[in-house]
């Protein structure tokens, strides 16, 4: 706390001594001990710190526990939890999974800003609405920089940031400018932000360009989302000086399997390789599959400067233009890519299958490979749908029993999404030229049904208790007796009953339905309904609101299994040169092989969150740059007519997808003259007043682009004709009512 010498102003007293009550609660203090801890000094502060006590006091703030001393009064009307925005500003905190999360009115959020972890005073219920209640305290900030615009006035200078949830502008000082030019895109880093004032204090530590280039809106994008532009040098010497070379007393150690056919299966484009399959027929008509992992962990050491960096990245990031790796080029791309015509370690999953595709025995150990040779999924795809082909017959048996590994995983409740991922073709200069569509085929799924099995296999080695282990017709040739570590874990939750619900409710008016109350019932009847909605009008729609229905998927050491999957065990062991838990399932691995152990369960659980996190920052970050591209691809296409699909309903207004380009806009509410439309949330629709004209999720309109703005990466849409109106809706358009 500040020293106190002059008397202070009461108000800023309360405040202070209320704050310092609070995180002492578990203490009782006199106004000599207060004086004392906040160096307050004079008679005159300390009389006036008296007045205060006992006006806290009076308004219920503290208690008196005996003569003299006082203590923060305990309420259960305080919470903390993080705050999330909208971008009408008004917010949500949200408390835990248990609790509901509690609204925040418009200009009760005090100094908070989106992200930070804050304390808020719930007001008594007013019904069966959220909880509301206002910000009292930011008890720690979520970040403090960020990216925006800088306005340079004459005398100072302000920075809008970019993030469309924060409702503050930065003031900067002219001295702080670290010469910025009026119209820049900058990161400023907060300073302070003054009791009163409206707005906080920044300084600019970074000047990325002119908005609208491609550099620098790329830059932005992985400044606000705190992605690195580079490995620092110390982690890049650190890199170089490993020792990559394979070596025969290491070879010693380790299955050789570089005498068995094995390769590879890619995009195109890949510079990583960090799996590859190995196939053999065993002398009793069997077949040995190996899915053969980088052993990124023989160069990755725990502790070490590389370990740490690891650690903080948690995964690799994937912009639209480029990959923001996890780790230093010498390991991803080299010693651990999976090279053709190259020895390389490995982790190893090897698995014995007889011509159904029921496993007979199973592996996993360290393991050195030759790679005979690199594929594309589109040139594996070609030797699927030609039987001819390099390795064609290795392919086809793979392929074969791939398809009978995944009807087993249908049938046990496994959920098939086949949503078409959205690519561009960029120019020299990075500028979007094109858009193609990403969509999975056999070859796709001959590699993620392998590793599937092998990640699932592994989960169940490390977790399944061993009285379930013997129960099956399997044998466990490295299994041992140990105590077994925790384990990190992939879990994705059963869906809320209210949320499939919902689901059902919407998907009726279609003529499909969801079962409700059995897990591998609903997960059958949702694959059934995404398999039906194909190529209809509604299929956008419906896909969009089920996956909406699901639960994320989150990484824990607490197994609660794999509802999407169908998998009671499972965790992530195929990509550790991306993805840290990885990492951390291979060196479990290896202890319980090796009757040691790693990590204890709360040092893996603050990993395995720290993982989650960043994963999902990874996918906002891959998100925003593919929303800026989209913008930028439409940018030259202001006035043109294209048809779209309604992908969202608001009651600010009317998201509409490109169906040529999956480019999504918005038709604002106000901007919809013909007609005062009200929000119908529960249909998701918008129904007008007087015409009783209905614009519903999943309707086909088109559409002309009215306005493509790169700075805030927003698209504009406008109507330039409407879709088929509804006559039972014109005869009643009273009974909408307007969202409260």
């Amino acid at each position: 706390m500040a020293k106190s010498k002059k008397k202070q102003p009461k108000r800023y007293l309360f405040e202070e001594v209320l704050s310092f009550l609070k995180h002492n609660s578990e203490k009782s203090f006199n106004y000599k001990q207060l004086g004392s801890a906040m160096e307050i000094e004079s008679e005159g502060d300390r009389f006036s710190l008296l007045e205060t006590l006992e006006e806290l006091k009076h308004q219920g703030f503290v208690t008196e526990t005996e003569v003299g001393k006082y203590r923060a009064k305990e309420t259960k009307a305080y919470q903390t939890g993080t705050i999330d925005f909208t971008t009408q500003g008004t917010a949500y905190v949200v408390i835990s999974a248990e609790e509901p999360d509690v609204f925040i009115p418009f200009r009760k959020s005090r100094d908070a800003m989106h992200g930070d972890l804050v304390k808020v005073n719930v007001f008594p219920s007013r019904g069966k609405g959220k909880p509301e209640g206002e910000v009292i305290e930011v008890i720690k900030r979520n970040k403090t920089k960020f990216v925006g615009t800088i306005q340079i006035n004459p005398k100072f200078a302000f920075v809008v940031p970019d993030f469309g949830k924060l409702h503050v502008d930065f003031f900067v000082p002219l001295s702080d400018l670290n010469g910025a030019e009026n119209g820049q895109k900058v990161l400023v880093e907060m300073t302070e932000w003054r009791k009163g004032s409206d707005n906080p204090n920044a300084k600019v530590v970074e000047v990325f360009g002119n908005p609208g280039e491609h550099e620098t809106e790329i830059h932005a994008i992985m400044a606000e989302y705190g992605l690195p532009m580079e490995f620092a040098p110390e982690v890049e010497a650190a890199a170089k000086k490993l020792d990559t070379q394979i070596k025969p007393e290491e070879i010693a150690k380790r299955r050789d399997f570089r005498g068995i056919t094995t390769f590879t299966i890619d995009p195109a484009d890949a510079k990583d390789f960090d799996d590859a399959l190995s196939l053999q027929k065993l002398e009793n008509g069997n077949w040995e599959v190996g899915v053969h992992i980088a052993d990124v962990t023989h160069y990755l050491k725990p502790h070490t400067i590389l370990d740490d960096e690891a650690v903080s990245r948690a995964t690799s990031v994937y912009l639209v233009d480029r990959c923001v790796p996890m780790l230093p080029e010498v390991l991803s791309n080299y010693a651990c890519s999976l090279r053709p015509h190259e020895e390389k370690y490995c982790f190893s999953a090897v698995f014995e299958l007889d011509d159904n595709a029921q496993i007979q025995n199973q592996w996993f150990g360290k393991t050195v490979i030759y790679s005979d040779h690199r594929f594309s999924y589109e040139e594996v795809q070609t030797i699927i749908e030609t039987e001819d082909g390099p390795y064609k017959d290795e392919i086809l048996t793979l392929d074969r029993l791939a398809k009978i590994l995944r009807a087993e995983r249908t049938a046990k409740g496994s959920i098939f999404f086949d949503k078409a991922e959205v690519k561009f073709n960029l120019d020299e200069h990075g500028a979007p030229i094109g858009v193609f569509f990403k969509t999975q085929k056999d070859a796709h799924k001959l590699i993620e049904d392998f590793m599937l099995l092998a990640n699932r296999k592994v989960a169940e080695f490390l977790g399944k208790p061993k009285h379930e282990e013997n129960q099956e017709k399997q044998s466990r040739k490295n299994n041992d007796d140990a105590k077994a570590d925790a384990v990190v874990y992939r879990v994705h939750d059963v869906p809320k009953d209210e949320k499939l619900l919902d689901l059902n409710n919407f998907v009726a008016r279609f003529g499909y339905s969801v079962a409700i109350g059995n897990r591998q019932k609903t997960a059958q009847s949702i694959n059934k309904l995404l398999h039906d909605v194909k190529d209809k009008k509604e299929q956008s729609m419906i896909e969009l609101l089920t996956v909406r229905s699901m639960p994320k998927a989150v990484y824990t050491t607490k197994n609660t299994g794999h509802y999407g999957l169908g998998f009671d065990y499972y965790t992530h062991f195929t990509s550790p040169i991306r993805r840290y838990p990885d990492v951390m399932v291979h060196r479990l691995l290896e202890a319980k092989l090796n009757h040691t152990h790693y990590l204890k369960a709360d040092e893996l659980e603050n990993l395995a969150k720290h993982s989650s996190e960043m994963e999902k920052l990874a996918a906002d970050a891959e998100r925003a740059s593919v929303k800026y591209k989209q913008v930028e691809f439409l940018g030259d296409k202001i006035g043109q007519i294209f048809k779209g699909i309604i992908s969202g309903v608001t009651e600010w207004g009317i998201f509409v997808e490109i169906v040529e380009n999956k480019c999504e806009g918005m038709i604002r509410t106000r901007d919809m003259k013909d007609d005062q439309y009200v929000f119908d949330e529960e249909n998701y629709r918008m129904v007008g007043r007087r015409t009783g004209r209905i614009y519903s999720l999943g309707d086909s309109v088109m559409i002309k682009v009215k306005r493509a703005d790169l700075v805030k990466k927003q698209l504009d849409f406008e109507f330039i004709n409407q879709v088929e109106t509804k006559q039972e809706d014109i005869r009643n358009p009273k009974r909408y009512k307007k969202r409260k």
